[in-house]
């Protein structure tokens, strides 16, 4: 009995812990090791990415083809989650949270080039190739299959995400713990709001001549890189799916954190 009970325990920390390549399905949740953060399978599809009519930096609008799935984090990278960075010793940046509270809060002040040490950390780690999302790539998993100015309608509403008027308890005062709200239909938490989130994309003021791919801009400003999401102190305006912003690398910011990509 007990010998069972241990090859049953073994065969289930393997599937938790296996990644991905146990079922590389849309929906499928999971963990690379025990302090990774938590994916989501994104399915493969085609959407409308950005918007005409009303900002131009959210235009031109047009159709991108996502060839195949990728997984997402379902929350923004954490206090927690880069403490075990730091612990491990790939990371060196040692963020202040504001007074906020570290854990499950999201981890900010901490810049682009930051950020890139704990995505080499944790792929080198993992084996797998962890990396901030293109805008194509976080767009269409923040739609979630939608087309509406986010992901639940084109109303802000009450209480949905964190934003300075978005009615939640934290709106216009700090960040709140990942998972505060309703996540959309991929699975994914604060897609709106909360903090801004980077993408690996060189800043451009609109869509115009950007490639039909889910690859990141190379061109344009690379001294400033794509945001996306909006923040706890920005308008509900800023953090529609659509809505674009950009920030310097050497900057920290209590408004910017991350979310990760892991190639599949």
């Amino acid at each position: 009995m007990g010998h069972s009970f241990r090859i049953i325990f073994v065969l289930s920390a393997l599937l938790l812990f296996s990644g991905a390549s146990a079922a590389q399905k849309p929906g499928e949740v999971f963990r690379d090791c025990p302090t990774c953060p938590e994916m989501v399978v994104v399915p493969s599809g085609t959407f409308v990415m950005g918007h005409d009519g009303i900002y131009e930096i959210e235009g031109p609008a047009r159709t991108v083809t996502i060839a195949k799935p990728f997984a997402m984090g379902i929350y923004e990278i954490t206090f927690d989650e880069w403490q075990a960075c730091l612990d491990d010793g790939g990371c060196t940046m040692d963020p202040d949270d504001h007074k906020w509270g570290e854990g499950r809060r999201p981890v900010i002040n901490i810049n682009w080039h930051d950020v890139h040490t704990y995505l080499k950390w944790i792929s080198d780690k993992t084996g797998h190739t962890y990396r901030l999302p293109s805008e194509v790539e976080w767009e269409y998993a923040a739609r979630g299959g939608t087309t509406t100015a986010y992901w639940w309608g084109d109303e802000p509403g009450d209480n949905m995400g964190n934003c300075r008027d978005c009615k939640s308890k934290w709106g216009k005062h700090g960040t709140s713990p990942v998972g505060s709200f309703k996540p959309n239909p991929f699975g994914l938490y604060d897609v709106h709001g909360n903090i801004w989130e980077m993408t690996q994309d060189c800043w451009n003021d609109t869509h115009k001549d950007a490639p039909l791919t889910v690859a990141p801009r190379t061109d344009g400003n690379c001294a400033y890189r794509a945001m996306r999401s909006g923040s706890w102190y920005y308008f509900s305006k800023n953090i529609r799916s659509a809505w674009r912003f950009r920030n310097d690398v050497r900057v920290r910011s209590y408004g910017i954190g991350f979310r990760v990509l892991r190639e599949m």
